[in-house]
């Protein structure tokens, strides 16, 4: 078993899914750039979310991840949405969509009420 990824930044479920995708040391991470890890892990299937991206960044300016500057983090975002634009669609499902919220029959706009809305009894 290799030992974990030592990063400034990385916890360990981070560390696991830059180890899977191939970037185990600070250098194949300085190769990669913050922007091409993040991708990678999430090309890998996984779901970073922008913390990861920020905290690779921080790690290779050997910096707390909110410490890197705003104008940096908007670069890196725009970096990675351009690159996640790229992605294709996934296979076998469809584009994720707007999520809707239905409740039972409304009379008058108010719903009616639910089995949880029953009044106590004592």
């Amino acid at each position: 078993m290799s030992a974990p990824l030592k990063l400034r930044n990385v916890g360990p479920k981070s560390a696991a899914w830059l180890r899977q995708v191939g970037l185990r040391t600070l250098d194949d991470l300085a190769a990669a750039g913050p922007v091409e890890a993040f991708m990678r892990v999430k090309r890998a299937g996984f779901r970073p979310s922008l913390n990861l991206l920020y905290a690779l960044e921080g790690a290779l300016c050997d910096c707390h991840w909110q410490e890197v500057p705003e104008a940096r983090r908007a670069q890196l975002v725009a970096e990675a949405e351009a690159a996640t634009a790229l992605l294709p669609a996934p296979r076998g499902r469809p584009a994720a969509a707007p999520v809707t919220t239905t409740h039972g029959p409304e009379e008058d706009g108010v719903p009616s009420p639910g089995l949880l809305d029953e009044p106590d009894r004592d």
